[in-house]
């Protein structure tokens, strides 16, 4: 049920040790998806940040289905790929699932060119992410 002032149910943001919203980052479900939101930079400066983002989605109870958003991100360097390779391998270990949004082209371009589209098969729009969320099989771990 909505109550006057609280979000809808399936846009609340979940119990738990959900990090506040900052600058490179902010959490919230959608349906049974939790969606990271990442943005600006994607880099050293912005980990801790970032990191306490994606642990927390890691610690969201079965089944797991996390979207990472990457639309607002304007660089990343390889300790931001980094974070998010571990927060993938965090996430199936769990038996989750894990999907990236990533509408930029350098950004697509950056991941598929480090072999990592098909650890994280990004797509265009949220709406896509969702919906292949709703069609739910077990990731298997990529060899690393």
């Amino acid at each position: 049920m909505h109550h006057q002032g609280e979000p809808p149910e399936h846009t609340r943001r979940f119990a738990g040790a959900v990090p506040p919203p900052s600058g490179y980052a902010r959490t919230y479900r959608v349906r049974d998806t939790v969606v990271v939101e990442l943005s600006g930079e994607l880099d050293l400066a912005s980990a801790e940040y970032v990191d306490a983002h994606l642990e927390a989605a890691a610690q969201w109870p079965a089944p797991l289905e996390v979207v990472l958003d990457l639309r607002p991100v304007e660089f990343i360097d390889c300790f931001g790929l980094s974070l998010l390779v571990r927060a993938r391998r965090r996430i199936v270990d769990r038996g989750g699932r894990i999907r990236m949004v990533c509408g930029d082209e350098q950004t697509r371009k950056l991941i598929t060119v480090t072999g990592l589209d098909d650890a994280f098969r990004p797509v265009r729009t949220l709406e896509q992410a969702l919906e292949q969320a709703v069609d739910r099989a077990p990731e298997q771990p990529q060899e690393s």
